[in-house]
């Protein structure tokens, strides 16, 4: 590079660094995704806006040819590389395995359908949307690909702002977008492979090379891993050991992947996985990387997007509303109808669904790569950017409006179910709590028997008689929600040898075990709506189970 060369290129970082780091602050004041205030970024200072009003000025600060442009690309393709290694840091494998069927089914449907709903419309007319002849199958693959994959970074943000990050709800997202950046960049690795062996058998090779990679990666690679951070941060100074190991790590397996014809971006991103997945691991090392990253070589990266492509002159409104109601549909059909069959609410599935439907990086660097592979034209890019920019940003507002629908169970009015009263001839505790834990654990879908253990070894510690007549067991467990049910038993019966007076209502309460000021304002609240005289003997008289429901919400 020449002296002036020199000069434009490190004015033209610092005009990029700023400017995006600038709009990103902006948004994420608004509480939206920086990454939109930096791709805005790049919009204004490319072609776009800045390239129609000093078409020079803008031409010689961001050449797209010669030394400047290629120092540019490659400082570009580094940032490509570390954000990646930051994605896979993220991954949480162990929060994966803790979920079960509904992050399993969520991430399962949210991938399958909006991938199908992609792949169909854009295989059989491919060639109505720039795709070459003779690959639309290649095409059709990206295009499912790009629109079944959710962007994790921007789904945890919007979790935090939400104050949904440690919910039930937000942890099924997280666990469901990990696996969707797993078998998304695998995917895509494959497709990458299909592009590099000219579409023929060889990629076959590709295929097995990336599952090599993976068996060597996580057999042989994860264990010397799992060794070596513990000892780097012990023994090396710190931080600068452990980040410099992780940075060399994740640039040796992008060289790998890369040489082999898979992809730099995917050896960059799983090294990550298996480096954050390890126990030693520091977070406090995780934080460091993730702030050096996300603002000083993600907002180079996402400003370049806008610098590459003139917005205006490549926005096709067909194609760009097309884009957005598969993905849109898909994500949030797929998602929605896999939390639905996991268990959970309509109002609860259409949160998920749309907590799913952020997406943002992932989306934006495989249009990128696909963009210079030749597989996609410059109207399709430009579709999938604004598909990411509008999906992030209608996520937050959507979740908002079902997370008001759904029913909040903190209050008795909320909880207390005619379905859960029970009239029994019962006459021993035992019997009756054994009863009343099998109502409630086939409705929360838990194990009766530990229901009962835990009610059981609760009653050795505390008198649950507080009121002649009326018996309290109660419990905290692993569940979604509280529960109430009630036992009637009009002849009354021995609760235990301390207890001489009958006891004719049960009433068992079992709360979530992360919800302790709520466990002791139910239990508050049933008492109180025994403070009139005669209350249980109106009850135990009382025939119709929805008028002993009512006695309880009425009073609270």
């Amino acid at each position: 590079m020449s002296h002036n060369e020199i000069v434009i290129f490190l004015v033209a970082i610092s005009i990029m660094l700023f400017f995006a780091r600038f709009l990103g602050e902006v948004f994420s004041k608004l509480k939206q995704p920086a990454i939109i205030g930096e791709i805005i970024a790049g919009i204004l200072l490319g072609p776009t806006v800045f390239g129609n009003i000093w078409p020079e000025l803008q031409g010689t600060l961001f050449p797209q040819s010669g030394n400047v442009s290629l120092v540019l690309n490659g400082i570009v393709q580094l940032a490509v590389i570390m954000l990646l290694i930051v994605s896979g840091l993220e991954v949480n494998l162990a929060l994966i395995a803790k979920q079960g069927k509904t992050a399993f089914y969520t991430s399962t449907l949210g991938m399958v359908i909006p991938f199908v709903a992609g792949f169909i419309p854009f295989y059989f007319f491919s060639n109505s949307f720039g795709a070459n002849d003779g690959d639309n199958l290649i095409f059709a693959l990206f295009m499912g690909t790009a629109l079944s994959i959710s962007a994790l970074p921007v789904i945890a943000r919007t979790l935090m702002d939400m104050n949904l990050l440690k919910s039930e709800i937000g942890v099924i997202i997280i666990a469901s977008a990990i696996v969707n950046d797993l078998f998304g960049w695998i995917f895509f690795s494959i497709i990458i492979g299909m592009i590099s062996s000219g579409g023929s058998a060889n990629y076959l090779t590709q295929i097995g090379g990336i599952f090599l990679f993976l068996a060597v990666l996580f057999f042989i690679g994860k264990p010397v891993i799992d060794r070596l951070v513990p000892r780097i941060q012990r023994n090396y100074s710190y931080p600068g050991s452990i980040l410099s190991f992780i940075f060399i790590a994740g640039l040796t397996a992008a060289a790998i992947t890369e040489a082999a014809g898979i992809h730099a971006i995917f050896g960059a991103f799983m090294i990550g996985v298996v480096v954050g997945d390890s126990s030693h691991l520091k977070e406090e090392t995780r934080e460091i990387i993730h702030q050096f990253v996300t603002n000083i070589f993600a907002p180079l990266f996402f400003i370049s997007i806008g610098l590459k492509v003139d917005f205006v002159a490549n926005f096709n409104p067909l194609l760009v509303s097309i884009v957005l109601v598969l993905a849109i549909f898909g994500k949030v059909t797929g998602s929605g109808l896999g939390a639905k069959l996991g268990g959970m609410s309509n109002p609860e599935a259409m949160t998920i669904g749309f907590g799913m439907n952020s997406r943002g990086a992932m989306e934006i660097i495989l249009g990128l790569l696909a963009l210079q592979a030749g597989i996609i034209n410059e109207e399709v890019f430009v579709a999938l950017v604004v598909m990411a920019l509008v999906t992030s940003l209608v996520s937050a507002p959507m979740m908002s409006i079902f997370l008001a629908k759904m029913k909040k169970f903190e209050t008795l009015t909320q909880i207390i179910d005619p379905k859960l009263i029970l009239f029994t001839t019962r006459n021993e505790k035992t019997a009756v709590i054994q009863e009343l834990t099998g109502t409630v654990a086939s409705q929360a879908g838990i194990s009766p028997n530990r229901m009962f253990d835990e009610v059981m070894s609760r009653e050795a510690a505390f008198a649950p008689v507080i009121i002649p007549g009326l018996a309290l067991p109660h419990a905290k467990l692993d569940v979604k929600r509280p529960w109430i049910a009630i036992s009637v038993n009009r002849k009354g019966y021995r609760y235990s040898d301390e207890i001489t007076e009958p006891v004719y209502l049960t009433v068992l309460l079992i709360s979530p075990k992360d919800k302790p000021e709520l466990h002791l304002n139910l239990l508050a609240g049933i008492v109180g709506a025994f403070s009139e005289e005669d209350a249980i003997k109106s009850l135990v008289e009382t025939t119709d189970k929805v008028s002993i429901a009512a006695h309880f919400t009425e009073r609270t």
